[in-house]
């Protein structure tokens, strides 16, 4: 594929996020390069989880954004893109609905992908490119309505799961117990028959995380460390998180549950140790798009508007 300027957009429940890259070459030990990227803090999976369907309110921020989206596609000449929609969206009433007005009002168009696809999409973004001495791993992506689990051997994928367990979803008391008990179950049964070294972590939480235990560079997590973190944030008010741990309010509320599912992962698999090597689902759509080149025909940046 000639070189190209690339955008994944990831539709998540606790917030966008919207990666623009120049790809010139992509081999297995090279990161995707950004050129852009953007978060923004739309908390779709709030409505969703609690009344079923997203409100006016969300539906006209969230409209806002992807107007942006567009905008800032077209500034940076972006030839090819892909928006992927995750649990949210998903479960959502009027999901196809707000999909639909967007297409009508941006011309973007948004794919609603299972968690099987987005586990898939993840496994793409090669998190375990820099781990080659790691034989047996758990790619573990923590999201705000699920949790994309992939058991890796020989840097090859082996089983993927997408548990309907997710930072926001928790939250909002919305887990079924019979998911969570299935989560127990099977984390149980890949520390069995994988013996993983290690667990790969991706999600914005847990690289919070890093940031915060200053682990660069990929640098090893130990299960103390997360479990000593785990503790003293469950402690603190969000107000006191915030100015303990220089976290947003957007941030400090979904860390807790999120660092107890990584610790769930680590006890019950087995895993010794933990690396962050700070990529995500847009890293994976942009790795995906270069590798599916001839599959980019409908996927041309929108003309702006008359």
């Amino acid at each position: 594929m000639k070189p190209s300027m690339l955008a994944a957009v990831d539709v998540g429940s606790n917030a966008i996020r919207f990666l623009i890259s120049n790809v010139e070459e992509l081999t297995p030990d090279k990161p995707v390069k950004k050129n852009a990227y953007l978060r923004i803090p739309i908390r779709l999976g709030t409505d969703v989880f609690l009344y079923g369907a997203i409100s006016e309110q969300k539906q006209t921020a969230f409209l806002d954004a992807m107007t942006g989206v567009a905008h800032i596609m077209r500034a940076y000449g972006v030839d090819h893109y892909r928006i992927c929609a995750t649990s949210a969206m998903r479960d959502a009433a009027n999901g196809q609905d707000i999909m639909n007005l967007v297409r009508e009002k941006t011309g973007l168009r948004i794919d609603i992908i299972t968690g099987l696809e987005e586990a898939q999409i993840l496994f793409n973004a090669n998190a375990l490119a820099r781990y080659t001495d790691v034989n047996s791993a758990l790619y573990v992506d923590v999201g705000g309505g699920s949790t994309e689990v992939v058991a890796l051997r020989d840097g090859k994928l082996q089983e993927a799961f997408s548990f309907q367990l997710g930072t926001v979803r928790i939250l909002a008391n919305a887990v079924d117990p019979a998911e969570k008990e299935r989560f127990r179950t099977e984390m149980r049964r890949l520390g069995q028959t994988y013996a993983p070294e290690c667990v790969i972590a991706s999600g914005g939480n847990i690289n919070k995380v890093s940031k915060l235990l200053e682990k660069r560079d990929g640098k090893p997590v130990g299960a103390p460390e997360l479990r000593a973190l785990y503790k003293d944030l469950l402690g603190l008010a969000l107000e006191e998180r915030m100015e303990k741990y220089g976290l947003n309010a957007y941030r400090a509320d979904v860390i807790v549950p999120a660092l107890d599912i990584f610790l769930g992962v680590v006890d019950m698999s087995g895993a010794k140790q933990m690396v962050i090597p700070k990529i995500g689902l847009v890293d994976g759509i942009i790795r995906h798009m270069w590798l599916n080149a001839d599959n980019l025909a409908d996927r041309a940046c929108p003309k702006a508007p008359h």
